[in-house]
């Protein structure tokens, strides 16, 4: 089934990583963080991005994750990744906390509302990062800077799923310091490509998908990524799938 969609469709996906294509910043930007409660160090189940369970510890991550607010740019920035450096030279480690964004948050003038795992790792020792939670709300440069997620990129179909009357679907594991811009649904009958709805955060939706297996592209930068294998047909609201590509 797998390679009757791929011949059908003659498409050839191709890979080009220009730096001219980046959209981030290697230098750091001045910024303050804060952080949220959390019993138990973790980030939370609810986040805004739509990653669910998935996006409280991020695998990799360790819980080190963070809302974002001037950085949410309408849900395109779930997912990305930042290096994230406090300013008093006494407390914060030199290289500071590696985290990814998985929700939109607001602080006192703060572009990060960081999960405490994650804030901890800004100071130089345990005692430091108990000094830097005192302040609540610190000075920081921050930089973007590519994920270290290991494994393909997957796609995780939200529990709200309908099979076959209604799709939402979230990607996981997107690696590179580009952002996901669109998903579309390859439509056999028309023989075309129809774009998905960004419903909010990561979360892509589409009404009334056609039966079968479902292949879906999406948009990285200005490059379209197909995946090797379909979604499965008999697909079920819950279910990961692994596309068997990876992107870096």
């Amino acid at each position: 089934m797998e390679l009757g969609f791929r011949y059908q469709l003659g498409l050839v996906c191709v890979i080009l990583l220009f730096p001219a294509l980046c959209n981030c910043k290697e230098y750091f930007t001045n910024s303050r963080a804060t952080y949220y409660g959390s019993p138990d160090g973790y980030g939370t189940p609810t986040g805004a991005c739509g990653f669910g369970e998935y996006g409280r510890k991020m695998n990799w991550y360790d819980g080190r994750v963070a809302g974002i607010s001037g950085l949410w740019r309408n849900g395109a920035g779930c997912g990305t990744c930042y290096q994230v450096k406090c300013k008093i030279p006494e407390l914060c480690d030199a290289n500071g906390a590696f985290l990814v964004a998985t929700d939109k948050g607001y602080g006192d003038r703060t572009d990060f509302v960081m999960s405490p795992q994650a804030f901890s790792r800004l100071g130089r020792n345990q005692n430091a990062s108990a000094e830097l939670k005192k302040h609540g709300t610190v000075e920081i440069e921050y930089r973007r800077v590519p994920c270290t997620f290991m494994g393909n990129v997957l796609f995780h179909i939200k529990e709200s799923s309908s099979n076959p009357g209604y799709l939402a679907v979230v990607i996981l594991n997107i690696n590179g310091k580009y952002d996901v811009t669109a998903v579309e649904m390859w439509q056999k009958g028309q023989q075309r490509w129809e774009p998905l709805r960004r419903v909010y955060g990561a979360v892509f939706d589409f009404a009334n998908p056609a039966r079968g297996a479902i292949l879906l592209r999406f948009q990285v930068g200005v490059n379209w990524m197909i995946p090797k294998v379909p979604i499965p047909a008999n697909w079920k609201p819950g279910a990961t799938y692994d596309t068997k590509v990876q992107f870096y």
